[in-house]
């Protein structure tokens, strides 16, 4: 009876939570009164039918004039008032506007609609000013299911966009037409996920400002969006939140798109069928089309077409043209260029630019072609090459001809300076986070292809004989020099990387035998062994994405969420997966193996890891020093000599020993020296104990 009692007690305490849940939208509005119309209509009031209006409790007419009511209409209190720039106080409510089947929130300001507004739910605090149009058309997905058709134009590749898109899910959507199971189970989730986000309503979000605009049709508008002055947006979901709003402004022209969290579309930025991704910045003229765009990418005065822009792809020039190609971590130059037309069948072709590479100004690659990671592109190249086994390089044009210089960008400051500033530019602030972005320069992925790398220019020196001036690679030209210094370079990355792996797995750790630093260097499974690759931001083991294809094709995995959540726990074990490939490589590199490896040879490691490191800082420290030559003074100084000019230019540019780059070479040169030498004495004082019988290491400090 007891128990009886204390569980009725806890129903009846949940019952207005239970009410409140079960009841109809109708049941939290009432009518209005007999007064409350006769005043609507002394304010010049009209409705089709008095009767379909619905008000809340606490609803009072007096700030509502000029309105026309058509269709079920719900309306809030009108209490509070916005307080514009410049001070102007302006009360919230209903004037000169056209109000059809719309659910109005609490303290709205809705004025001087032009047109009308249909079929819309309006958020508690939204202010709506001098639009033209708002109104949704029958049932509307929002953008979402839109098809963009990315890398080829003519189709084949297309990518259905949806709000939760990744760029991890776009990469095996487009790239991934060999797996046709995967591919018809994939339209299927997302055709899925339309369908729910459907509806014959469109949404306003609460405290959204929507001032000056032109014609808005279908569209979902996020909370705290600001939208400013925008000409134009057809069929798309702007989807702004309190963490990370939305700002869309002047002339902005958008058609079939989807705009994820934080990002910023403003100053005549024109967009046909395609997806911004999170905190993604498009201004000055940009224009593009069929094109995804995923976090933190840039766009101004260019144009964008088919293009797949993984996460940092930057484009800010006139004249600059992106097309048909797939880029990440790209800086393009201006007046980059790209075609995707041999004037044959048509513009079908495409092109691969992987992570972190750069064009130069007036740079030019004809399609089809493969640029390898962090590449260094100038002058034009039209014999399709394909480098993606040599990353680290440029690619120059001398008398119509690609020169290759491989592994040269590892030992470019400017190599550096990105990869140590992507991380310090990501602007995303919504915790829900489309892409797993790894920033890492040196990861399995990327020493994999220098190692690949080596083997091929080892090849080519053996094919060609040490004494030829030039091999051909690819539709390209590699001079012996360059092929001799890229296999040094490539050779200092891998040991500074397997170097690294190695000291983070062993740190903190007290060790007193062989057999302890053996256990901790066993790698906890096999995942992670074999080919890495880069999907568009995260760096991932092949075989693992192969088994989520095979989960998928199987029935295992069967909604977006699934997969995405897989994308975030390769990413989140990204450091563990690392070791288990690492320690295959050292294994290999080295000639250890775990079952023999000493403190002595950790020790012979980590002073070949430590020449690799203080060699390549040096070299980018003397790669940073030509920012402050004599070359690089020319102009400063103007109307003086020589000794003014200097001053000017360290007046305006610094000292060279007080650059902070500068600095932080010499800090990073000093802090892994210290790092190395701590594991040195770490492993000294196991070589030691190795040597004193068992009995005696308990009475010697050592």
């Amino acid at each position: 009876k007891q128990n009886s009692s204390i569980k009725t007690n806890k129903i009846l305490s949940l019952l207005p939570t239970i009410k409140l849940m079960t009841m109809k939208k109708t049941d939290l509005y009432r009518n209005l009164s007999p007064k409350e119309i006769l005043a609507l209509q002394q304010q010049y009031c009209t409705s089709d039918d008095w009767n379909r209006i619905k008000v809340a409790e606490d609803f009072t007419p007096e700030h509502i004039c000029h309105v026309r009511f058509s269709g079920d209409i719900y309306l809030g209190k009108f209490q509070d008032s916005f307080t514009l720039a410049g001070g102007l106080v302006k009360h919230s409510g209903l004037f000169h506007v056209t109000l059809h089947n719309c659910c109005v929130g609490n303290n709205v300001l809705i004025e001087n609609i032009q047109n009308y507004i249909a079929n819309y739910e309006i958020g508690d605090n939204s202010f709506i000013q001098n639009v033209n149009l708002i109104v949704t058309e029958g049932k509307s997905s929002f953008g979402n299911g839109v098809l963009v058709s990315v890398l080829n134009e003519t189709g084949g590749r297309e990518v259905p966009i949806f709000n939760d898109l990744s760029a991890h899910l776009a990469y095996i959507v487009a790239l991934y037409r060999h797996y046709p199971i995967l591919t018809e189970k994939l339209v299927q989730f997302i055709d899925r996920y339309v369908e729910t986000h459907s509806s014959e309503k469109g949404r306003i979000g609460k405290n959204v400002s929507i001032v000056s605009a032109g014609s808005i049709r279908n569209v979902m508008i996020g909370d705290h969006c600001t939208i400013d002055g925008t000409s134009r947006l057809k069929n798309g979901s702007i989807n702004s939140n309190v963490l990370a709003p939305i700002y869309v402004g002047y002339n902005v022209v958008a058609e079939d798109f989807i705009i994820s969290s934080g990002s910023r579309i403003t100053d005549g930025v024109t967009l046909m069928r395609c997806f911004i991704g999170q905190a993604c910045h498009f201004s000055h003229l940009f224009s593009a089309h069929d094109s995804l765009f995923f976090s933190n990418c840039q766009g101004e005065n260019g144009e964008a077409c088919a293009v797949f822009a993984g996460p940092y792809t930057v484009t800010m020039h006139k004249s600059s043209l992106l097309i048909a190609g797939m880029f990440s971590f790209l800086n393009a130059g201006s007046g980059s260029n790209q075609s995707n037309h041999l004037y044959k069948l048509g513009p079908i072709h495409q092109g691969i630019v992987e992570r972190g590479s750069k064009t130069t100004s007036d740079s030019y690659i004809l399609w089809p072609a493969k640029i390898g990671a962090f590449s260094l592109i100038m002058g034009r190249h039209v014999n399709h090459p394909d480098t993606s086994d040599l990353p680290f390089s440029y690619l120059i044009e001398k008398n119509n001809q690609t020169y290759l210089v491989p592994g040269v960008n590892l030992r470019s400051v400017g190599t550096i300076r990105d990869a140590l500033k992507w991380p310090k530019r990501d602007k995303r602030t919504d915790p829900h986070q489309l892409d797993c972005i790894n920033f890492n320069l040196l990861s399995p992925y990327s020493i994999q292809k220098m190692l690949t790398g080596m083997e091929v220019l080892n090849s080519l020196r053996q094919v060609s004989g040490e004494t030829s001036e030039e091999y051909a690679y690819q539709s390209a030209r590699i001079k012996n020099s360059s092929l001799e210094k890229g296999l040094v370079l490539y050779a200092k990355a891998v040991n500074k990387f397997l170097g690294n792996s190695l000291i983070k797995r062993l740190e903190k750790i007290s060790f007193t035998a062989d057999s302890e630093i053996r256990a901790r260097l066993q790698p906890n499974s096999e995942k992670g062994l074999g080919e890495w690759i880069d999907l568009a931001g995260l760096i991932a083991p092949q075989k693992e994405i192969e088994n989520l294809i095979r989960q998928i094709e199987t029935g295992e995995i069967t909604s977006v969420e699934q997969i995405n959540k897989t994308f975030d726990t390769l990413h989140q074990q990204y450091y563990e997966l690392e070791w288990n490939w690492a320690w295959q490589i050292i294994c290999k590199w080295y000639d250890v193996s775990l079952d023999t490896i000493t403190s002595s040879d950790i020790i012979r490691i980590v002073n070949i890891w430590k020449e690799a490191v203080i060699s390549l800082d040096e070299m980018l420290y003397a790669d940073a020093h030509k920012e402050f030559s004599l070359t690089a003074q020319t102009g400063f100084g103007i109307d003086g000599n020589s000794r003014q000019k200097q001053k000017d230019f360290e007046q305006v540019r610094g000292g060279f020993e007080n650059n902070p780059f500068v600095e932080n070479v010499r800090r990073h040169i000093s802090d892994k020296r210290a790092l190395g030498d701590e594991l040195i004495a770490r492993m000294e004082k196991v070589k030691i104990s190795s040597f004193i019988p068992i009995s005696d290491r308990e009475r010697i400090d050592i």
